[in-house]
């Protein structure tokens, strides 16, 4: 069963070195390049607190991203010549852009996949 969750934006903006998204259900903060513009991101890092309080994070590609890396590893060390991608807290994702993933988290948590593929954050 899933429910309908909006990621429309009640806030956005920089607070540096992170981009701050907040819907009604999370804030989203998102660690950008500074080379690269807010719909051009496609391998982010990004902290997401639930409304409950809970932090969980994951490394957020794009297709486009994956295939760009797996071709500049091919030839080297790296993943076995590129022949693979791995990543534990990855999450690929088809368009880049900071609204376009606030969209698919925003997807995920109303479908009750969130937890299945962010890691939650755990204070010691």
């Amino acid at each position: 069963m899933s429910h309908s969750t909006s990621s429309e934006a009640i806030e956005r903006g920089w607070d540096e070195p992170w981009y701050r998204v907040r819907t009604e259900d999370f804030q989203a903060s998102f660690l950008p390049s500074d080379v690269e513009g807010l719909d051009d991101v496609c391998n982010v890092d990004v902290f997401v607190t639930l409304k409950d309080g809970s932090r969980w994070t994951a490394t957020v590609f794009t297709v486009a991203e994956v295939e760009r890396l797996m071709k500049l590893w091919a030839g080297t060390d790296e993943a076995l010549g590129g022949r693979y991608f791995w990543v534990s807290d990855g999450l690929i994702v088809r368009d880049p852009g900071i609204d376009n993933m606030t969209a698919v988290i925003a997807g995920l948590i109303g479908s009750g996949e969130f937890s299945e593929i962010f890691k939650r954050v755990v204070n010691d």
